[in-house]
């Protein structure tokens, strides 16, 4: 998973939500399912062979993508898939630059100069591909939440002139308070607890760079930013990090992360409350506020050229009629590659995230190679490079398909896998989006089980993981999870699995295969994502976004012009 994407919202633990009373069941009777059965034992195998110090942790440009690749291709030629790609290769070329930021900034308040150290009071640098960037007496503007939601009548800029300016910017959407009671969030504005795209950093950056701000400068705060402390982000910073080499949207010459501790420092030595501030921002008359503090920052950037790959297969429509249309299977297969500074093993295997998601498409592939006749439509299966750099493989792919997207009915993603037991239900992060929930709960019925939508919505996992770059481009898509009521467990088993893994291992070298681990409830993860996919593929309708979320119209324009 993204590190944008931290493992608390991924593996949010939360009490079970029966989804049933949500959608009414589809009053047809589907098509009985093929009779498919995903062995835990192959699961594992892939996990192993993918989490093996000889694959250095497959980070994107080394040797270890080289032999992930390699596998990949391997695998699916074996499993009897077809190239996924037109030129009748199995990969599709991703041009890639490394950026490694050496950020050093300080702050000047009147005649007094303050001075910021790396990784103790802020994180980040600069994508531009630039080897030096300066950022030279930028002013500071509070901007509250920096969005701009005219649907909601939300402008947190009201034409103030930013040029040469630095934002600072809360977390998350406005929390905006209920007027029926102020301790919950206004269900009419921003969908309540339910993190909505104007929470993301790619939507403040759409804000406030078009209004001339050259930095941004983001208020860390754990609550809002998953649980996850801000210590997670000082672990990966100075890392090499990526951008696409064709994007040609424009980034901040340089865009930091404080703690919000240093934040209020900061803001009381220039005479401001930042909670003050805060409180003000939830509420739509907030204006920008001058802090009357000085931004110097200088950025080195080491920039690497590279091209790395998504790997694609395919199996094809035996319908004349429908098989140039798809259903994706997408899940990423890189990680962090290896530290040689680390004491004992400098490998980040990424066992679970992600070479555990990756098995499972392998697995979900093999199926549909086997059935006895193929789907009426093709289906495409993507293991996605460069998911922990923010998405870039799939922002690529949807930027560049190899099928239409308006012939692309759906992408079915799966990253960390569950591997700690059966459940009696399965979890689907993008629930109540589109008219796929019936769909879902047919097939979870058919396996006797139920369907939860995510239980932690506020987190905004929709928008940190793969599926969310094709659901922007208008592909309606889901993220299979996890269920969260373990069969034959206590009460207390996944907060304690869980827990774990979140505190020890993830994003850690420490993400490796355990030897107490029960992939029956992957397998089963898998044969639902495939079951899934398997009645889109049959001939069934374009699964269509619910009127008023964030994609609907793109996908109307798109299918319009089209279909």
């Amino acid at each position: 998973m993204s590190r944008l994407g931290l493992v608390v919202a991924s593996l949010a633990i939360g009490p079970a939500l029966c989804a049933c009373s949500l959608v009414q069941s589809s009053p047809a009777a589907p098509a009985p399912l093929p009779a498919v059965h995903i062995e835990p034992a192959a699961l594992l195998r892939h996990i192993e062979m993918l989490a093996s110090d000889a694959f250095d942790g497959r980070k994107p440009g080394t040797q270890g993508e080289v032999l992930t690749v390699e596998y990949l291709i391997d695998t699916f030629k074996r499993h009897g898939l077809a190239p996924g790609n037109p030129d009748g290769s199995y990969v599709q070329e991703v041009p890639l630059t490394g950026i490694t930021s050496e950020t050093t900034i300080s702050l000047a308040i009147g005649a007094e100069r303050i001075g910021w150290q790396a990784k103790r009071d802020f994180v980040g640098g600069s994508e531009l591909r630039r080897p030096l960037i300066r950022v030279q007496e930028s002013e500071l503007v509070f901007v509250g939440y920096g969005v701009v939601a005219p649907e909601y009548g939300w402008d947190d800029y009201k034409g103030v002139d930013l040029r040469g300016k630095t934002v600072v910017v809360l977390m998350d959407d406005p929390q905006v308070p209920d007027p029926a009671d102020a301790r919950r969030l206004d269900p009419s504005m921003f969908k309540g607890d339910v993190k909505t795209y104007y929470s993301t950093r790619d939507h403040k950056l759409e804000a406030a760079m078009p209004r001339g701000a050259i930095a941004r400068i983001t208020v860390h705060e754990t609550a809002r930013a998953g649980g996850t402390p801000f210590s997670a982000y000082t672990n990966e910073d100075g890392r090499e990090a990526f951008t696409l080499r064709d994007d040609i949207a424009p980034q901040f010459d340089a865009d930091l992360v404080i703690p919000v501790e240093r934040a209020r420092e900061l803001f009381r030595r220039a005479g401001h409350d930042l909670d003050a501030l805060r409180e003000r921002a939830r509420h739509k008359d907030f204006t920008p506020v001058a802090l009357g503090v000085r931004l110097d920052a200088e950025v080195r950037n080491t920039l690497r050229e590279l091209r790395s790959h998504n790997v694609v297969a395919r199996v094809e429509g035996r319908d004349p009629k429908l098989k140039g249309e798809v259903v994706l299977y997408t899940a990423h297969w890189d990680h962090f590659g290896r530290d040689p500074a680390l004491n004992g093993d400098p490998i980040y295997h990424g066992a679970l995230d992600n070479a555990s998601g990756v098995a499972a498409v392998l697995e979900i592939a093999r199926s549909y190679a086997n059935l006895p006749e193929p789907p009426a439509r093709s289906v495409l299966f993507i293991a996605t490079t460069a998911e922990e750099a923010g998405l870039l493989g799939a922002r690529h792919y949807a930027a560049h398909p190899l099928v239409p997207l308006a012939r692309t009915l759906v992408d079915l993603n799966l990253d960390i896998i569950n591997v700690w037991g059966r459940t009696a239900d399965v979890q689907i992060t993008g629930w109540g989006e589109s008219d796929m929930d019936t769909l879902a709960m047919d097939v979870a019925a058919a396996q006797g089980k139920r369907v939860v939508p995510d239980q932690a919505p506020e987190l905004g996992l929709y928008y940190r993981q793969d599926a969310f770059e094709f659901a922007r481009a208008g592909v309606p898509s889901l993220y299979v999870r996890s269920g969260v009521d373990f069969i034959g467990k206590p009460p207390g088993y996944r907060r304690e699995k869980v827990g774990a893994y979140i505190a020890n291992d993830y994003h850690q070298v420490t993400d490796t295969v355990r030897a107490d681990w029960d992939l029956a409830g992957g397998a089963e993860q898998a044969e639902f994502a495939f079951a899934i996919g398997w009645r889109l593929a049959q001939g069934a309708p374009f699964p269509q976004w619910r009127p008023g979320t964030e994609f609907k119209a793109r996908r109307d324009a798109m299918l319009g012009n089209v279909r």
